[in-house]
């Protein structure tokens, strides 16, 4: 498996565009994207668990859930038409409907996802004109994959995009993704909004268990903030046109798509955490050595979401405590006299606590590696043979400026 340059329109037969629409007022970026299968494509869809869902969470759910198939996503920013009762639905039908015409498939054959401020209704004179514009745009080149990514963002500061290559059976096979998170993220889903496509032969029932699966150890394992947004998805496209043999039941070739689709999602996961609003590094927690799996997940989630512990790495601070106190009351079974944690980056090393007690290690030395980006925290409750990793980011007075001036 090897990167290759691009992001949703690597694989074969995708397209893509990105456009300013106009859905932001007074500002430059781009706010509309659309991908497009020029066949059908089997998809899945992973979705929040935060009770309030968005319209278009509902809408790809039904038709995730319910169809074989389907050939386009339309994606605006800006807006998040959550909270917006019947008329949200309705817009996102309408959305759906100018699509599928100007595409000439059916209504159904479309996803939308929308991302934004919470209760406002979409613009839909916008939105329509956009979906024409995107339309007309489309095309399979890196550009259009990079303007689409550019065009799903909000508060990010950069664009999240990946792709690999691979070969299945004697054929090569590409899987590209792109997604847009910065705040609002939490362990609870994928807390974003993630599309995937692939040029894989995979049925319907596997594609739905590769993604489901994988999103367990990536998506479900980032925390900015510890709020689970209204419109978490994660979509994914699989249209065939590689050519493989169809992947029709678990075997080498299922687990060789699990592993390539394992490594976009980690990609895009890494990326959202790296970017949290405001944030000035990527913080990863490696837990290791937990009794049980879900203890593992426990551990590193509930430390990599101590806003303590956050705030103390913004200020390349030590405080080992912070990070031991998070593990407890995160759960988990282990014996606190017993944990080590070592911390780590680019300028070394070192462990600051073992067997639950401080070590003579140098403050200098520890706050030279908490300067650096990423900083990886590895807590050992040496109770068994279990690891699990989360990822977040620091805390940092920035945070608190771009929420407090969100709306306006």
């Amino acid at each position: 498996m090897k990167q290759i340059e691009g992001g949703v329109t690597a694989a074969k037969g995708f397209y893509a565009a990105g456009i300013r629409a106009g859905i932001k007022p007074a500002v430059e970026k781009k706010d509309m994207a659309m991908i497009v299968s020029e066949c059908d494509a089997v998809c899945a869809g992973t979705f929040t668990l935060n009770k309030v869902k968005a319209a278009p969470v509902q809408w790809d759910r039904k038709i995730t859930e319910e169809k074989e198939t389907v050939r386009a996503i339309v994606v605006n920013s800006g807006v998040a038409n959550a909270c917006t009762g019947q008329d949200g639905m309705e817009n996102c039908r309408l959305t759906a409907e100018a699509a599928a015409k100007k595409l000439h498939i059916q209504t159904e054959e479309v996803l939308v996802a929308s991302t934004g401020v919470i209760g406002a209704q979409l613009p839909m004179d916008v939105i329509i004109r956009g979906v024409d514009v995107l339309a007309n745009s489309l095309s399979d080149t890196v550009q259009a994959a990079d303007d689409a990514a550019n065009a799903i963002l909000t508060t990010d500061t950069e664009k999240k995009e990946i792709a690999y290559e691979l070969e299945l059976d004697g054929t090569t096979v590409t899987i590209g993704g792109m997604c847009k998170g910065s705040g609002m993220i939490h362990p609870n889903m994928g807390t974003m909004l993630g599309f995937i496509t692939t040029d894989v032969c995979i049925s319907k029932e596997l594609l739905v268990k590769a993604l489901k699966t994988d999103i367990e150890d990536t998506f479900n394992m980032v925390s900015v903030d510890g709020d689970t947004s209204t419109n978490d998805t994660v979509l994914i496209m699989a249209n065939g046109k590689a050519g493989n043999p169809c992947i029709a039941k678990e075997g080498e070739a299922f687990d060789r798509f699990c592993q390539a689709l394992h490594a976009v999602d980690e990609f895009l996961a890494k990326s959202i955490a790296g970017d949290g609003e405001g944030c000035t590094k990527l913080f990863e927690v490696q837990a290791k050595g937990a009794a049980t799996k879900k203890d593992a997940k426990l551990l590193s989630k509930s430390v990599v979401c101590s806003s303590l512990t956050k705030a103390a790495v913004f200020g390349k601070d030590a405080n080992w405590g912070r990070i031991l106190c998070a593990m407890g009351y995160s759960g988990a079974e282990f014996d606190p006299e017993k944990v080590d944690i070592t911390l780590k980056s680019s300028a070394g090393e070192l462990v600051i606590v073992k067997d639950g007690v401080a070590t003579d290690y140098s403050e200098e030395f520890a706050t030279e590696i908490l300067s650096q980006n990423p900083v990886i925290a590895v807590v050992d409750a040496k109770a068994g043979d279990y690891e699990a990793t989360a990822w977040g980011c620091d805390l940092t007075y920035d945070y608190v400026t771009i929420n407090a001036d969100y709306r306006s």
